[in-house]
């Protein structure tokens, strides 16, 4: 028998390679024999820079680079076991947990560490770069990564302004003959899970500004600001961006990418299912368990446990999902393609206990799954049997 083992991190808890690890261990104690393949799954946000060079068998780097804030922090990213393209996680070098909560503002926060994440990369020889995107504390546009990179962002006196997008009501033109001559010939694909677009009552700053830190005083400004931001970038382009579905994503992180790199946005879950190879996985496997830390009506989203349970459906594989917490859409995720899904707590909790007992609770899940999935196939061959 073949299980395959395919989950998202459960955040704040444990690293999908771990929540995997746990399961496995708990199936093993009542189906020893089962032959496991586990891999690593994300989506596109946090997590996707582990789950990526987990599954490829890649290495890590670690350097310092500016954080959200402008001070330095150490961040990571990482080079794909073949050795050709990289994995830029933006929460790494300009997440929102890295912010103390009490001075979380977007009007003041960067992305220039993730530039210099990306310029690390190049430095190494890649031919691709993949970004992923989620977990940001920002809503610049992307200024700052692109300020990293040797672009200048210039008032009507030709003067730099810098790349805080607070002061970007004076932004008037940009000089790009200092940008890093290796962004047009790298590859950059960006993973992408929302639809918004870069402005508007449906862009980043109206919808991902609030989760920053932003009051509706704030939201204003900031819409106002890349708006400003687009106006420029499309007339020294000659092309329109602010109504491009996506460049809204990581408070217009992505518009940057696809203006200067000319990246193309994909789901996040697609990039990882390619490189990590689940579908070779997928052969002849009899069940699939994948999982998050909370699988409710956004994971019907395009998140990872949908993701995956549309690719083993493709092969008529059962799937079971399971999380921290499961919210009420059953229906929904039975016809998504999860054919059960189970909670992992135990007992009335706290999230702090929660969280402390995240891996023995997988195991003690992975041990129920399996006595099931047991008690089904000795059903089956007792009719068998019987017949």
């Amino acid at each position: 028998m073949k299980v395959v083992i395919a989950p998202d991190s459960f955040k704040e808890c444990l690293s999908a390679q771990q929540v995997g690890k746990a399961l496995a261990h708990g199936w093993h104690t009542v189906l020893p024999n089962t032959d496991i393949v586990i891999t690593p799954m994300a989506d596109g946000g946090e997590g996707t820079l582990s789950a990526l060079v987990d599954a490829t068998g890649g290495q890590y780097h670690s350097i310092k680079v500016t954080g959200p804030l402008g001070t330095p922090i150490m961040a990571r990213f990482g080079v794909l076991g073949h050795g050709k393209t990289a994995v830029v996680e933006m929460a790494e070098a300009s997440g929102l947990e890295s912010v103390p909560v009490t001075q979380r503002n977007p009007m003041l926060t960067t992305t220039y560490g993730t530039g210099e994440l990306i310029k690390a990369a190049l430095d190494l020889g890649v031919e691709e770069v993949i970004v992923c995107l989620g977990g940001s504390a920002t809503n610049d546009g992307g200024v700052g990564m692109m300020a990293a990179l040797g672009v200048h962002f210039l008032d009507d006196y030709g003067k730099n302004i810098g790349y805080i997008i607070n002061d970007f009501d004076r932004l008037a033109a940009m000089d790009m003959s200092k940008m890093d001559s290796r962004l047009v010939a790298t590859r950059f694909i960006t993973a992408c899970d929302v639809n918004n677009p870069l402005t508007g009552a449906n862009g980043a700053s109206a919808v991902f500004g609030p989760q920053k830190g932003a009051t509706p005083d704030m939201v204003a400004h900031l819409d106002m600001r890349l708006s400003r931001y687009a106006d420029v970038l499309e007339t020294h382009l000659d092309k329109r961006f602010r109504d491009l579905p996506g460049t809204g994503a990581a408070g217009g992180m992505s518009v940057a990418l696809v203006a200067f790199m000319d990246a193309s946005l994909k789901p996040g879950i697609e990039i990882v299912v390619q490189a990590s190879g689940l579908d070779q996985y997928l052969e002849n496997a009899d069940l699939v368990i994948t999982g998050e830390g909370r699988i409710d009506s956004q994971s019907l989203g395009g998140k990872t446990p949908v993701g995956v349970a549309r690719h083993a459906k493709a092969r008529n594989i059962p799937v079971i999902g399971v999380g921290g917490s499961v919210g009420r859409e059953l229906d929904q995720m039975r016809e998504a393609g999860l054919d059960a899904v189970f909670s992992v707590i135990t007992g009335p909790c706290t999230l702090a206990e929660a969280l402390a007992d995240g891996e023995t609770n997988l195991v003690q899940a992975g041990e129920t799954i399996a006595s099931i999935f047991a008690m089904s196939m000795k059903a089956s061959k007792g009719k068998s049997a019987g017949a």
